[in-house]
């Protein structure tokens, strides 16, 4: 079959990004006849898309169906299988299903995944994944990236490139719109394509087609950008170890932190408590001493000073057993100030009278009172 790869014959024509795609629906088509036929390729790349010109218009086809497999009968009497393990297909280009060990479990969604990176090098010039990056890694790394690992959008891939001027003038485009231009339908059309969840892919390679056709026809398109809730269930597969660990550590914390709550929650109702409690002695202990001052007040209108004293004494008794407060201990500090000044001064007054028998020492008395009030 004469042509050139399809990502080649396109950037030596120039061709626009809305040529490229009216040629590759056309593609799209041509998979989907071998996938009614029954057949896989498997091996879907530009070298393999062949572009030539027949009566001055360019028609893609699709060749080298070497590593092709039958979806249901034998089509050859000397039909290969495939063997256990055994990988088959470019890595570039390859589906996540193709990168596992064994691709018994391989249907046409596959070959959708591979025409979705050849859209996505047509339009952004570039695959999915750097081609350094996956030949320096370890076989096994290579294929855990293409299972696991989500590839840029296109709009952001042709934008950060280093050579996008090049990539911008093959399109016939200014560098600052083409990203623009491929950013939101085009970013979902090849996206979607490209799947790691092939259940979300396009279920044929003609809905592929016309999913494109509608994007040229500034029709409405299927494709939309996956839903907050997939993105994260996509983040957690992705990220089960690390999550699993986060887990642990979050539950540990959570554990240390409500433990440490309940600790300080017990211990602010201890002291709520304690508070309460405290009040309570408080009012009881004023109610007592309350009695006990009012039985004061009434002795001293009856001028029964020494029993008005004692009973202040009783009051001051049952403060030292308690917890009183300020005011309560200034009421009976007051209460015994007052009647320990009355009997002083009933003391002085009997001390001078017993001086001199019957006359009463003026002058010693007077030094004592002035002594008694000026400590009062």
């Amino acid at each position: 079959v004469n042509g050139l790869p399809v990502t080649k014959y396109c950037d030596e024509q120039h061709l626009t990004p809305k040529e490229r795609l009216e040629l590759f629906v056309p593609v799209c088509q041509a998979v989907q006849h071998a996938h009614q036929k029954g057949i896989i390729h498997r091996d879907l790349k530009p070298s393999n898309i062949l572009v030539a010109l027949y009566d001055g218009q360019p028609v893609p086809k699709v060749i080298d169906f070497g590593v092709a497999k039958a979806t249901s009968q034998t089509l050859t009497e000397t039909t290969v299988f495939t063997q256990l393990g055994q990988v088959v297909g470019t890595l570039e280009y390859m589906s996540p299903e193709q990168a596992e060990r064994n691709q018994l479990d391989i249907d046409t969604r596959s070959d959708i995944y591979s025409l979705g990176v050849v859209l996505y090098e047509l339009l952004t010039g570039e695959i999915p994944f750097d081609r350094e990056r996956l030949r320096s890694a370890a076989f096994e790394e290579m294929l855990r990236i293409i299972r696991e690992e989500e590839p840029s959008k296109p709009s952001t891939k042709v934008s950060s490139s280093q050579s996008l001027p090049s990539i911008a003038a093959n399109r016939r485009i200014e560098p600052a719109r083409l990203g623009s231009m491929i950013r939101g339908e085009l970013d979902w059309i090849v996206l979607k394509a490209m799947e790691k969840d092939r259940g979300r892919r396009y279920e044929t390679a003609s809905k592929f087609a016309e999913d494109v056709q509608h994007y040229l026809n500034d029709e409405a398109v299927v494709a939309c950008p996956p839903s907050a809730a997939y993105r994260c269930r996509k983040f957690v597969r992705r990220n089960r170890a690390v999550l699993a660990t986060t887990c642990v550590i979050a539950l540990a914390l959570l554990l240390v932190v409500g433990s440490m709550g309940w600790m300080v929650r017990d211990r602010v109702a201890l002291q709520q408590q304690a508070a309460r409690d405290h009040a309570d002695r408080q009012k009881r202990l004023g109610d007592q001493v309350g009695l006990i001052l009012n039985e004061v007040g009434r002795l001293k209108q009856e001028q029964k000073w020494f029993e008005a004293l004692a009973a202040a004494q009783r009051a001051q008794a049952v403060l030292a057993g308690g917890e009183p407060s300020e005011d309560l201990q200034n009421r009976v500090s007051c209460a015994m100030a007052d009647l320990e000044m009355v009997e002083r001064v009933e003391e002085i007054r009997v001390l001078a009278s017993e001086v001199k028998e019957s006359n009463f020492d003026n002058a010693g008395a007077e030094r004592r009172y002035a002594a008694a009030f000026q400590q009062y």
